[in-house]
C-alpha cells in the first residue's frame, strides 16, 4: 500500500511539474516551486526526485510518453505507407493546438537549452530523434508502397513536415495569427503533392 501511495504521490507531482515546465520550460522548474503548488514540504518533493536535475528529466520523460501516446500510438493502427505518415501529421496538429494553450517542452527546451551541455539537454535531443526516426520510418514506408516518388529523401521529408509544425507553433502561439492551423495543413497538402509519384 505505501508503494502505491509513494507512486501515485510522484505520478501527482509529476503532472504538476509537466504543468509548470510548459508554462515557464524547463529551466523555470525549481523544487520549492513544484512543492509551493503541491502544497508540500520542498523535502516531500525532494525524497521523490533527489535534484532539480532528476526532476527535469522526469518531465522530459513524461512530456516525451504523453507526446507518443497523443501523436504516435493512434498513428500506428493507421495502414503502412501515405496513410501512417497523413495521421503522424494530423495527430501532430491536433498536439499542437492543445500546446498553444499550455507551452511545449520540446520547443521551448530547444531555447532553453540551445548552448548547454547537460543531461537534460540530452535527454531532450534523444526524445525529438527518436520522435523524428517515427517520421522517416513512416516516409519511407510511404516510399517502398509508391505512395510517394522513389527519389523522395525521407530525412528531407522530416525537414520539411517538422518546419511546418514549428511555424504553426510560432505563428498560433506567439503571434496568435489566426488560420495557422489551415496554412500548416495546406502546407502539408503542397508537400505530398510535390512528391505524389509520377
Amino acid at each position: 500500500m505505501a508503494i502505491k501511495k509513494g507512486s501515485t504521490t510522484r505520478a501527482n507531482i509529476l503532472t504538476e511539474a509537466l504543468a509548470i515546465a510548459n508554462r515557464d520550460g524547463l529551466q523555470g522548474l525549481t523544487i520549492g516551486g513544484l512543492a509551493d503548488r503541491c502544497q508540500m514540504s520542498k523535502s516531500g518533493v525532494f525524497a521523490h526526485f533527489g535534484s532539480r536535475e532528476e526532476l527535469q528529466l522526469a518531465v522530459v520523460a513524461e512530456y516525451h510518453r504523453c507526446f507518443e501516446a497523443a501523436v504516435f500510438t493512434p498513428s500506428i493502427k493507421a495502414p503502412r505507407g501515405l496513410p501512417r505518415l497523413e495521421a503522424l501529421f494530423k495527430n501532430w496538429i491536433l498536439e499542437v493546438t492543445h500546446e498553444v494553450d499550455v507551452g511545449s517542452v520540446y520547443i521551448s527546451g530547444a531555447v532553453e537549452y540551445d548552448e548547454s551541455e547537460s543531461a537534460v539537454r540530452d535527454a531532450l535531443i534523444t526524445s525529438i530523434v527518436t520522435f523524428h526516426a517515427a517520421i522517416a520510418r513512416a516516409a519511407q514506408q510511404a516510399i517502398d508502397c509508391q505512395h510517394i516518388r522513389s527519389d523522395a529523401e525521407p530525412e528531407q521529408l522530416v525537414y520539411e513536415i517538422h518546419a511546418l509544425i514549428l511555424a504553426l507553433h510560432h505563428d498560433a502561439r506567439f503571434l496568435r495569427k489566426p488560420g495557422s492551423e489551415q496554412r500548416a495543413r495546406q502546407g502539408f497538402a503542397r508537400l505530398l503533392q510535390h512528391y505524389k509519384p509520377l
